[in-house]
């Protein structure tokens, strides 16, 4: 039995062993390199905590790598040189337990910040050459004073930034000001954040992990790049961790963290969150993550360049492919979310980038496509070609192997005619007529899919009859009809030596053209006469008077505005020049900040005015055009095939005398019917 202080060799039956005189040299051995050396400690102050003791430790070992501090509540082992049973001596009372708080903001109210700042001056004193300690020396203290119940690892219920965002100000310098001095470390911190998140998570009664998370989100708020410099090795981990949710969840919601900058956070969703999206336990979070972080950024323009076709498409396949792994309610956000993914892989110049997307596009349109699908394939290759006009080469080039996608795309390019530029119909008309050659090629070599290629040449040969019977070109002919009638009457007046011998003053004279027009010219030249006189006669007379009545107010009103312009000009001139230096600035600015929704509201509102000009506007002047020329046939007939001005001053007094008619009937009927309504009160 081991005496206090002493430990004994206690073998089987108490009878003595035998050893070799080996075997002794290396129980010696063995005892004395497992012996454990307690070095004299003093007692534990009550205002002192274990990382300062631990401190004192570490200072006569500093030669040594930092070790937890040896108190006399441990207890020691020993391990006998045969083998056998391991006597163990407890000494005194268990070690002090952590402190658990109701929440988080209580026990972060009650973090002593001096006694961080202290215990962070020490690490540093005692390893002045190793950054990485003194910030896992760091992240150990905030976790072991910040024990609080936690809830699910992706702590979806509170905001983005939680529980960074608790840590009041002080604190967040004092942490940024430790990072800044290990710079260098913080890769290394950044994993050793969660690997040891991780080992606390395989122990059964672990300690809550506030205290990481915390140093996790300052990295990234400082440095978001870290997280995506090694994404493939946090992948596998990823990858070997699925039957353990909760440790795949930490992963996930710690590389997130980048999502303080755009282009990092898609970086993090595209290679983690993406290859994991058909995992039940995991896609929810997946998808959330995703609409916080296009949420949190309304400028999608710094996320550009991020997502590729080969990011894309396997997007479009979730979004819109049915009896995926995803749920319908999944499905239907990630949907949701679809427009703002296009246009970042679309990019800041999608006139430039679309027809890589083409191909894709064109493959994935088959006759048996969901209909959701189909929709959404046929409306972004229209898109394709109406913006990128390389589209079409790389259609044709894709037209042999594609014959069936290349029908339902002419198909709908058919169905939705009238929406298509007249630019783009240029270049569809050169396309469609080749394919009218390819068509008669493999006709003629009696190709097996003889029935798609007579589909593709009927729609074909329906677009070539859309471009040849296009709208009828009134405006070209009158020009054309003008430019005649004007040469014509000019080398009729050249060849017989003066207008009125010329066949043309006949042909008017016959259909009394002449007549009306000279009539007209008469009128016209009579009352210019008079009113010319008249002007010349009394300009003087009111000139005169009128300057005589307001020639003083006007010079003083002159005078009164050149001294306000002075004035203006004087105490505005700088506001002006700062108005336009900064002018550029602040557009720029309001372009980067202003939220997608105004221009989705500037889209909508352009297709609605393209709509009302479409389906009102042009049928009401097709309308007013038939209506005009009914009548002037009505007014022809009416005139018995000859106008002249006896038949139009008939028809402008009988045309006044009708509306006046009109106004006078409808007069008397609302004198009538106020008279009616005054008389029942």
């Amino acid at each position: 039995m081991a005496t206090p202080g002493k430990w004994e060799l206690v073998n089987k039956r108490n009878k003595k062993a035998t050893y070799t005189k080996n075997e002794k040299k290396l129980a010696r051995k063995a005892l004395s390199e497992n012996m454990p050396r307690i070095d004299p400690v003093a007692p534990l102050k009550p205002s002192e905590t274990l990382f300062e003791l631990g401190f004192e430790k570490m200072g006569k070992k500093q030669n040594k790598e930092q070790v937890p501090p040896i108190s006399s509540s441990e207890q020691l082992l020993q391990k006998p040189p045969t083998g056998g049973k391991v006597i163990k001596k407890s000494c005194g009372d268990s070690g002090p337990k952590h402190k658990t708080f109701p929440s988080l903001e209580a026990a972060i109210k009650a973090l002593d910040l001096n006694e961080l700042q202290e215990q962070m001056d020490k690490s540093q004193d005692l390893f002045p050459g190793n950054p990485s300690v003194w910030v896992k020396d760091l992240a150990g203290y905030l976790n072991y004073k910040l024990q609080a119940p936690e809830s699910d690892p992706t702590l979806s219920q509170f905001s983005y930034d939680y529980p960074y965002s608790l840590a009041s100000k002080d604190l967040k310098n004092i942490i940024k000001s430790l990072l800044a001095k290990a710079s260098d470390s913080l890769e290394h911190f950044f994993d050793h954040c969660i690997y040891t998140m991780l080992r606390e998570q395989d122990k059964t009664a672990g300690e809550s992990l506030h205290g990481y998370r915390i140093c996790v989100q300052a990295i990234l708020a400082e440095k978001p790049q870290i997280a995506t410099m090694n994404l493939g090795k946090y992948l596998e981990m990823l990858r070997s961790q699925y039957n353990k949710p909760i440790k795949c969840l930490s992963i996930m919601w710690a590389l997130g963290q980048a999502g303080t900058d755009l282009a990092e956070g898609l970086k993090v969703w595209l290679n983690i969150m993406l290859p994991v999206l058909g995992i039940k336990t995991l896609s929810a979070f997946a998808i959330s993550y995703l609409d916080r972080l296009l949420m949190m950024h309304s400028n999608l323009s710094k996320g550009f360049g991020t997502i590729g076709p080969k990011d894309f498409f396997p997007l479009l396949d979730f979004a819109y492919m049915p009896n995926n792994s995803l749920s319908s309610n999944l499905q239907d956000q990630l949907r949701q979310l679809y427009p703002k993914l296009k246009l970042l892989a679309l990019g800041a110049k999608p006139e430039s980038a679309l027809h890589t997307y083409f191909p894709s596009f064109l493959s994935r349109a088959t006759p048996n496509c969901p209909p959701d699908m189909k929709k959404e394939l046929l409306r972004c290759m229209v898109e394709c070609l109406t913006t990128d006009s390389n589209s079409f080469s790389v259609w044709r080039q894709l037209y042999t192997k594609h014959l069936s996608q290349s029908s339902l795309l002419l198909n709908h390019l058919l169905e939705t005619w009238d929406n298509i530029p007249v630019k783009v119909q240029k270049s569809l008309q050169e396309t469609v007529r080749s394919f009218k050659v390819t068509n008669e090629e493999l006709s003629a070599k009696g190709a097996l899919n003889s029935q798609e290629i007579s589909a593709c040449n009927s729609a074909c040969s329906n677009i070539l009859q859309k471009l040849r019977g296009g709208g009828f070109p009134w405006f070209r002919l009158l020009l054309v009809l003008m430019i005649f009638a004007a040469g014509f009457v000019l080398h009729d007046v050249r060849v017989h030596g003066s207008f009125n011998a010329s066949s043309s003053a006949h042909i008017l004279q016959q259909s009394g053209l002449m007549s009306i027009s000279e009539q007209a010219w008469n009128k016209v030249s009579y009352y210019s006469r008079q009113g010319y006189s008249w002007v010349e006669s009394n300009t003087p007379q009111y000139y005169s008077e009128a300057v005589t009545m307001f020639g003083p107010s006007l010079e003083l009103g002159w005078r009164k505005l050149s001294e306000s312009a002075v004035y203006i000009k004087e105490n505005l001139s700088y506001h002006v020049s700062w108005i336009i230096e900064n002018l550029p600035k602040f557009a720029q600015w309001l372009h980067s900040n202003l939220p997608d929704t105004v221009f989705h509201v500037v889209e909508y509102i352009k297709e609605l005015l393209l709509f009302v000009h479409q389906n009102y506007i042009l049928p009401i002047m097709e309308y007013m055009k038939i209506v005009i020329m009914h009548w002037w046939r009505q007014f022809v007939n009416s005139c018995e095939g000859e106008i002249n001005w006896d038949c139009m001053k008939k028809h402008f007094v009988n045309t006044t005398h009708v509306t006046w008619g009109y106004l006078q009937n409808t007069t008397t009927a609302i004198k009538n019917w106020a008279a009616s309504v005054i008389a029942s009160y």
